[in-house]
């Protein structure tokens, strides 16, 4: 089988669209479902599916997708043992966060590897089930999920621990509940709350507290982006779910955390990344750095 066939049929996965894989590699749709023809005509198995007008990849072909990733990975481990790739200290290396862990962590990062290797950073807030796929345009993909969800995709990504950040209730320091050092969830059913959009890994903390209550929460507004957020816990309007790690430069000016003493909320924040993104020596020094400047935020938080 040719690698580039099995790449396109990686980046199909990823991607979600022929044309969408067609519009990053800068190619017609149609080279792109030429080249799909052609890797089909060599396996005796159906790879793709058409559901409505977008082709998706079946069971074999995600199978032969997750095969072309270590075929990747050891392509690129093989170039780079020759020379054929650039030195660590020069080759940009993308990196892509979601909102807070951006805010908490991509200064620091700057200033912890001061331009070697240089960073190309970008933000991205999206559903948990579509942050493996970020990596499509990402070296590194700074992704968070809870507890209950399920666990990265192992066949498609490395996954790298940051950090594992308690989930607190941010109010605004004038109410009344703020005096207290501790809350109990039933201190907080009559409350109008901010959530995030639905989808996004956070609003599941928010029916994980209604169902622990027995009674759904008041949802007021939906805004994904906590600095955002915190403005409207600070005004007074409402109360919210946030991290007490990557959010806490918003924690001022009139918002308070208080964590809950009979629901423990925790998320993780996690770096992944394809195994051969990982054969770059950049990556893996940014990714070092980013294990660091983690490691602090967490013993800043407490």
């Amino acid at each position: 089988m040719d690698p580039a066939h099995l790449r396109l049929l990686r980046e199909l996965g990823d991607r979600g669209s022929v044309a969408a894989v067609a519009a990053a590699l800068h190619v017609s749709a149609s080279a792109v479902s030429q080249q799909l023809a052609h890797l089909q005509a060599r396996v005796p198995v159906p790879l793709t599916v058409r559901r409505g007008r977008v082709l998706t990849l079946t069971a074999a072909g995600e199978a032969l997708a997750a095969a072309g990733t270590r075929v990747e990975e050891a392509l690129t481990a093989a170039r780079e043992a020759v020379g054929d790739f650039l030195d660590g200290d020069e080759r940009p290396v993308r990196v892509s966060a979601f909102h807070s862990a951006g805010l908490a962590l991509f200064g620091p990062l700057l200033r912890e590897l001061d331009g070697i290797p240089p960073l190309h950073l970008a933000d991205a807030d999206v559903a948990h089930r579509d942050f493996p796929g970020l990596t499509a345009d990402h070296d590194l993909v700074i992704a968070h999920r809870l507890a209950h969800d399920p666990p990265w995709p192992q066949d498609r990504v490395v996954t790298t621990p940051l950090l594992t950040e308690a989930l607190d209730i941010a109010l605004p320091a004038a109410h009344p509940l703020a005096a207290r050092e501790r809350l109990a969830a039933a201190d907080l059913v009559e409350q109008p709350w901010v959530s995030v959009h639905e989808g996004f890994p956070l609003a599941g903390v928010l029916d994980h507290l209604a169902a622990h209550v027995g009674r759904p929460l008041r949802i007021a507004h939906r805004i994904n982006e906590f600095s955002v957020t915190a403005e409207v816990v600070r005004a007074g309007a409402a109360i919210a779910v946030m991290p007490r790690t990557t959010a806490l430069a918003l924690a001022v000016d009139g918002v308070v955390l208080r964590p809950l003493d009979d629901l423990p909320l925790v998320r993780h924040v996690d770096a992944l990344a394809r195994p051969d993104a990982l054969a770059y020596a950049a990556a893996r020094l940014v990714l070092d750095a980013l294990r660091t400047v983690a490691s602090r935020a967490t013993d800043a938080a407490g």
